[in-house]
């Protein structure tokens, strides 16, 4: 089975207009080249939409470089859970000490990320269309796959930046759609979304506090103080970069977090969309590091 070449010569062109940058120097482009065929081929086994299969992989592995991805081949973050068999990796995520899954290769990954959707508990995203991948999103939210507030935003953001829906049908759009739907994402490619009240956009690989506030009229020393930045930077990808002051309280119901791999206070502040120096406050003795506890209330 191949994914038809004509689909894959769109998606590089969409990529190429909506990013500005050569398609082979974005390691998030070369993953969708490498895994889409197991994506597909996950759709077609399974009914899982391959847009949100590969938009998962892209998001929980960093795009096949974190650690569980390099050295475990785990590319979707599937914990341990009590059923499983197989060897283990510890790091920290929502525990210090959380236990992951690793695969002998990435295909074994792919096929365990399909049985693990096949649950019972998500069984109502079968119910949606599979071209609903932004209902796809959220009902994996809903359903309990990470614990990430805005996880459904950083998908769909994904799944639109680099025009990952073209894989969830077999002959994709026809030419004239395809260029509304380029012209669409030109014209937005920051789509802005709301959580908790507050406004915000989720940052692509290689933006700057600089270009977003170019993008949204906004001041940019303004921009930094919403964020809790003292200087423009690359962002880190898929982050939330807020458009107004983040709240001085967490979500409702959250009282503590754990820093992840790859994470900081800052992480989760963006998360959460919480004041940093409110974070700070609640925990002056904590070092700013992976597998820290912290307080958010």
């Amino acid at each position: 089975m191949e994914v038809s070449i004509r689909k894959k010569i769109l998606f590089s062109a969409i990529v190429l207009l909506a990013s500005g940058t050569p398609l082979l120097a974005d390691v998030y482009t070369d993953y969708v080249e490498q895994y889409s065929v197991m994506a597909v081929e996950q759709q077609e086994k399974h009914g899982i939409p391959a847009s949100i299969t590969l938009a998962q992989g892209l998001l929980e592995s960093a795009a096949g470089r974190s650690t569980l991805a390099t050295r475990g081949n785990n590319h979707f973050g599937i914990k341990c859970h009590n059923t499983w068999r197989g060897d283990t990796m510890i790091r920290s995520d929502d525990r210090p000490d959380d236990c992951f899954r690793v695969y002998s290769n990435a295909r074994e990954s792919y096929e365990d990320h399909s049985k693990f959707l096949l649950k019972p508990r998500y069984s109502v995203l079968f119910q949606l269309d599979p071209a609903d991948y932004s209902g796809w999103a959220t009902g994996l939210r809903k359903c309990g796959y990470a614990t990430d507030p805005n996880y459904a935003s950083r998908l769909v953001s994904i799944i639109e930046r680099y025009a990952l829906y073209l894989y969830d049908t077999p002959g994709g759009r026809d030419t004239e759609e395809n260029s509304a739907y380029i012209q669409s994402m030109l014209a937005s490619s920051h789509p802005v979304r709301r959580s908790r009240g507050l406004h915000y956009v989720i940052a692509a690989p290689g933006d700057t506090y600089a270009k977003l506030a170019r993008e949204f009229k906004i001041d940019k020393k303004k921009l930094l103080e919403y964020n809790d930045m003292k200087r423009d930077t690359h962002i880190k990808d898929w982050e939330e970069v807020y458009l107004e002051p983040k709240l001085s309280e967490a979500p409702a119901g959250l009282t503590t977090a754990v820093i992840g791999e790859g994470e900081s206070m800052h992480s989760l502040s963006q998360r959460y969309g919480m004041r940093l120096d409110v974070i700070r406050r609640l925990n002056p003795d904590v070092r700013d590091r992976a597998g820290a506890k912290i307080r958010l209330r």
